[in-house]
């Protein structure tokens, strides 16, 4: 049986301290996602219509558009969603002003959890229904001027899917897997990022030859304000590919302890503006990697013929097992596959009890070159056996990411 659809949030306070404790106090609530958040009653009628959320937690009082003015127009812009106003004072009325400009609750500031979240799960159910009575237009992920016909109310974005690329041992080729998958998901419909999470020695920057002037670490410190814009100011758009590249630190991140609930945040806020964000982790399973792995759709488990990456990858199916995450979400890949080696992907394999999906042949040479040059061998030489195997992958992740979700959900 599929789950529940989850109520999506946004949080409008011009307090960072009150955004915090209402993130807290939502974000142990299974059938609630906070997808954004914003400082002013201006930015929460730009969010609205951007992100379509289906409530909208917001603050009385704010500088530049008071919440009962923001909630009167965001009902108008987008009439299904559902808004939820804190107000410090408890006046009779505020909350009929705050009715007639069509808020659905009206709580003191700061609301009790059980209080809170009952108000929210009860203008989500109220949004879910109004969200079936309007004409949904088809929604343009790009957000191409006039796609969308005046009067129209679309839907939530459709949810990106989360790729990451991961190996337990260094220097079995993860960054050349996942630059190369995400040169392939890149398409006229499917806008895709790539987010290098290894803090201390990414490069992935490298693999397209590209100096990025901010990095992913100046938007971990932001997670709690993001917007298109702080992405698209941290994005470094590579021109050959059209990839958005979240590149690693210019300088080594030593430590990234604190940070998996900032990247878990940066990452669901994504999936409103990607199909596919495509993560380059690194080996060690820091708390930036493990978050990553746990919301990740499918998870790219990359090893080579070599023992020792053998050995590391059984170690992390087995930890994988008692940590619960779902074999079904792992994609076992077999890089620099030299037939003349005994040891086959049907062993490995059947040793380690998940079947190795697609097995990328050795040609270093030629892919050491297309590295050199900034450039996914790819796109370099379309007939290399290296590249008909990335064409598999590609299409085995467009596969599974669609089905992961149905088996495990059944």
């Amino acid at each position: 049986m599929a789950e529940q659809e989850k109520i999506t949030v946004v949080i409008v306070d011009d307090i960072d301290e009150s955004r915090e404790i209402i993130l807290r106090m939502l974000q142990f609530e299974p059938a609630i996602e906070v997808i954004g958040s914003a400082r002013s009653g201006r930015q929460a009628l730009e969010l609205a219509e951007q992100l379509k959320p289906d409530v909208m937690v917001m603050d009385i009082y704010m500088p530049d558009m008071d919440g009962i003015t923001a909630t009167e127009a965001i009902r108008k812009k987008v009439p299904f969603i559902q808004v939820v106003i804190l107000s410090v004072q408890n006046d009779p009325n505020y909350m009929r002003r705050a009715m007639l400009a069509g808020a659905r609750d009206f709580l003191s500031k700061p609301p009790l959890i059980d209080e809170l979240t009952t108000a929210v799960r009860r203008a989500g159910d109220l949004a879910l229904e109004e969200k079936s009575k309007f004409v949904v237009a088809p929604f343009n992920i790009n957000g191409a001027p006039g796609a969308i016909p005046l009067g129209m109310v679309l839907p939530n974005p459709p949810s990106g899917k989360i790729i990451v690329v991961y190996s337990p041992k260094g220097g079995v080729g993860t960054t050349t897997v996942a630059t190369n998958l995400a040169t392939l998901l890149k398409t006229e419909q499917n806008k895709v990022a790539l987010v290098d999470a290894n803090l201390l020695f990414g490069d992935v920057a490298v693999f397209f030859n590209e100096h990025a002037r901010n990095s992913f670490l100046e938007l971990l410190e932001h997670s709690h304000e993001l917007d298109p814009e702080i992405i698209e100011d941290v994005m470094a758009v590579n021109q050959k590919t059209g990839i958005h590249i979240m590149t690693a630190p210019k300088q080594p991140e030593f430590g990234d302890g604190g940070k998996g609930q900032s990247i878990s945040r940066i990452l669901t806020y994504m999936r409103q503006l990607y199909n596919f964000i495509v993560v380059d982790s690194s080996t060690y399973l820091t708390e930036v990697v493990q978050t990553c792995l746990d919301i990740a759709d499918l998870i790219i488990l990359v090893t080579t013929q070599d023992i020792p990456a053998i050995k590391n990858a059984h170690q992390f199916l087995s930890l994988a097992d008692a940590s619960g995450i779902e074999r079904e979400r792992i994609l076992f890949v077999m890089n620099r596959y030299d037939r003349r080696v005994a040891i086959t992907p049907e062993k490995v394999g059947a040793t380690l009890k998940q079947p190795v999906r697609v097995s990328i042949p050795f040609e270093d040479r030629i892919i050491s070159n297309a590295v050199n040059r900034g450039v996914p061998f790819i796109l370099e030489n379309k007939n290399l056996l290296a590249s008909k195997a990335m064409v598999t992958l590609a299409d085995q992740v467009k596969e599974s990411v669609t089905l992961v979700k149905e088996e495990i959900a059944s």
